[in-house]
């Protein structure tokens, strides 16, 4: 026999039992779908973060207050970073365009009879422009409001849509920890960033945010959550970082470990990177388990059909077909309910991400190579555990199936 009557051979042989193929390819169908749809939903976790990131800008720098032994042995930084710590780096920074402070407070923000719990942000004039933002209504908050501690807020899309709707917030009253406010602008929307929703919070200037709100707890000057800056350009950001540290270390008269850490872009990326590497990697294999299991039962199945199809091998080998020719119709079939589950469960698994994409921010990252891959492992699979049942069955001593006739 040729390989074409062998591959026609075992089609009509899989077709003369559809049931128990389908239900042989369902291990393999299920495994290739799993496996592609966390690679590919892996994949686009993976590109949603790093754009959040790279939204910053690749020259931006967070100093924030504490180290990492701090940040592993306690939830609360110490207040290590002060607002003079933040004129120092613009003003004796080189390597530095923009710089903006940020104070953080949960409060409690009232608007008629609508009360909710906000990220109130105490910053600068510049923060729109370290941090990229664009005002969507009114204006932003100017440096005499900030050196005169005005009682002005600009909130964020979601947060201004939450308490006026579609109406226009700009002028209206509004109370943060029973002070008065009036809104003077809106953001426009931008989303999350580094876990601080800028569109569900509200920027007030940060002396006001420290004479009204919180209050100024460090005897060193105007405590802060952090510092951000930007280089001047891409390739300036390592200089930026080492000049800070040296400034920073002069300042706080440190000997031995820094109290501040400085991140930047590239660190987060590549942190982000391992991290998502690392579970796509996990559930990749959590979900090759299937395509395992998938193989063992092709390699059942096929044992069975070599039990019944006793009679037929040695009338088979009985008018002179050889070993080869029972082994590669076996191992055909093998294949062939292998390849189709993994093109069946890829076409399934590629519909599993779309409609992740569809449903949430997520967007579709279809690897071809990771598609080719699964197909090209499901049919191996098929090969590898069809062996078994396939060299059964061309070692049958044609005399002994005989006789079970």
């Amino acid at each position: 026999m040729n390989f074409l009557e062998s591959m026609q051979m075992a089609g009509k042989t899989l077709l003369a039992n559809k049931l128990r193929s389908a239900l042989t390819m369902l291990g393999i169908v299920i495994g290739n779908a799993s496996v592609i749809a966390m690679i590919g939903i892996g994949e686009a976790g993976q590109s949603y973060v790093n754009k959040q990131l790279e939204s910053l800008g690749p020259n931006v720098l967070f100093i924030i207050p504490g180290n990492q032994e701090t940040e592993r042995i306690s939830r609360d930084l110490p207040k290590t970073l002060v607002y003079e710590d933040a004129k120092a780096i613009a003003s004796q920074v080189p390597t530095i365009a923009n710089i903006t402070a940020e104070l953080n407070s949960r409060q409690v923000v009232t608007y008629s009879n609508k009360n909710t719990d906000v990220n109130i942000i105490g910053t600068t004039p510049s923060f729109l422009i370290v941090r990229d933002f664009e005002v969507d209504q009114g204006r932003f908050f100017s440096d005499v409001d900030m050196k005169r501690s005005n009682q002005v807020v600009v909130m964020g899309a979601k947060l201004a849509n939450r308490l006026f709707g579609n109406s226009n917030p700009v002028g209206q009253q509004l109370r943060i920890k029973d002070t008065s406010f009036q809104i003077i602008g809106v953001l426009e929307g931008k989303g999350s960033n580094l876990g601080v929703d800028y569109d569900d919070s509200a920027l007030i200037p940060v002396f006001t945010m420290a004479n009204r709100i919180v209050g100024r707890t460090s005897p060193y000057g105007l405590e802060l959550s952090y510092i951000v800056a930007s280089a001047k350009n891409a390739e300036s950001v390592d200089a930026a970082a080492f000049q800070i540290t040296n400034l920073l270390r002069q300042r706080h008269k440190l000997i031995g470990e820094d109290d501040f850490t400085i991140r930047t872009q590239k660190d987060a990326l590549q942190v982000v990177g391992q991290i998502t590497g690392a579970l796509t990697t996990m559930l990749a294999a959590i979900a090759s388990i299937s395509l395992f299991v998938g193989g063992i039962g092709i390699m059942n199945i096929m044992l069975v059909s070599v039990t019944e199809r006793t009679q037929e091998i040695g009338l088979r080998k009985a008018i002179g077909a050889t070993e080869q020719d029972i082994l590669l119709q076996f191992m055909i079939e093998a294949v062939i309910v292998s390849a189709i589950g993994g093109l069946i469960g890829t076409g399934i698994g590629v519909s599993g991400i779309m409609l992740v994409a569809a449903l949430t921010p997520l967007e579709s990252a279809l690897s071809p190579v990771a598609i080719a891959s699964t197909v090209c492992i499901s049919g191996g699979i098929g090969l590898f555990f069809g062996v078994v049942p396939a060299r059964r069955a061309a070692k049958l001593d044609p005399i002994v199936a005989l006789r079970s006739i």
